[in-house]
């Protein structure tokens, strides 16, 4: 599989059908952001918490567990909380990546139980809004010249997913990946305020994530990853492939839970998610939150995972991230 088209192989659409059932008699449910606030896990649980909200016989409480992007949490949904029924946790693309690259230790897909999704982000081309760089040719033009020319920073590490979009970039341009200026953050919350306070330059984002910014003008998107422009409020932003760059990343975001808990508990959050995706609200949750329609959930959700997973380690494979 091509690197630099990766985000048309991860993006799969589907649908369930609403089964006909209260509300999923969750005992104090609660979704773990693992990161600080303000990032796109942050933004994922924030989905399950107004997006359940109708359909979950409680408040979806959040919590923030950061900790090597998703290291701690996956460890800990590993060990001592392998059997908890109440919690589910955020995870996206770049968590099964860092599963294939090894960052999440010996555990693997196979370790937890995949519940749910909260749809379809894309990497963004993210800059202060008084940057100098008002395209992304420019930007490109910088990276061909000098990509250490560049601050670059993200809330992951060297190979990261967000490490990644960086690097298909500095591919796209004709430099080496690991050439990159790049300063590794723990959650997308720290390296936006790192760009709002001038320490990067250029920040590898999520378009969901960036919802809040627009409006408030602090910041600029360049580009989306996408494979087609976006709906409002980002159908104003080129793709990257509009201004002339053969690059996408697709992002999945969504919810697991330990090995251990019990095919009823993991049923009751299955059954919660598919009722939700049947729903206006949830669509409009996902369009508020940036994120488009992915809707998987439990037998679906795993096996799609397993395909990701496959797919992510064959593009690791040609990055050089493994052998």
């Amino acid at each position: 599989m091509s690197f630099a088209r990766l985000g048309a192989a991860l993006c799969v659409a589907a649908s369930f059908a609403a089964p006909a059932f209260a509300q999923s008699q969750i005992k104090s449910p609660e979704c773990i952001a693992p990161a600080n606030p303000g990032g796109g896990f942050d933004l994922t649980c924030r989905i399950a918490q107004t997006g359940l909200d109708p359909h979950v016989d409680a408040p979806v409480q959040v919590t923030f567990m950061p900790g090597g992007i998703g290291a701690v949490a996956y460890n800990l949904f590993n060990t001592t909380r392998t059997d908890d029924g109440s919690a589910i946790v955020a995870f996206s693309t770049g968590s099964l990546l860092n599963i294939v690259t090894g960052k999440y230790g010996d555990f693997t897909e196979k370790d937890v139980r995949w519940v749910g999704t909260a749809g379809a982000d894309f990497g963004a081309v993210v800059v202060r809004a008084d940057s100098k760089y008002q395209d992304l040719s420019q930007l490109m033009a910088d990276f061909a010249a000098d990509p250490a020319s560049v601050v670059v920073g993200a809330g992951g590490s060297v190979g990261s997913q967000d490490w990644m979009k960086g690097a298909l970039l500095l591919r796209e341009a004709g430099a080496a990946p690991m050439d990159m200026r790049y300063v590794a953050f723990d959650g997308g919350g720290d390296a936006i305020a790192a760009l709002l306070g001038g320490s990067i330059e250029l920040y590898m984002g999520d378009v969901g994530e960036m919802v809040p910014y627009i409006d408030s003008g602090q910041m600029r998107i360049l580009a989306v990853m996408s494979p087609e422009r976006l709906d409002a409020p980002f159908d104003g932003i080129p793709t990257a492939i509009e201004e002339g760059f053969d690059v996408e990343w697709t992002i999945l975001r969504g919810y697991y839970m330990g090995g251990d808990v019990s095919d009823a508990d993991y049923q009751k959050w299955v059954d919660a998610f598919e009722v939700a995706y049947a729903t206006d609200a949830f669509a409009q949750v996902q369009k508020d939150k940036g994120l488009l329609p992915l809707n998987l959930a439990g037998d679906a959700l795993q096996a799609s995972v397993e395909e990701r997973v496959q797919n992510l380690r064959e593009i690791a494979i040609e990055a050089g991230l493994i052998k």
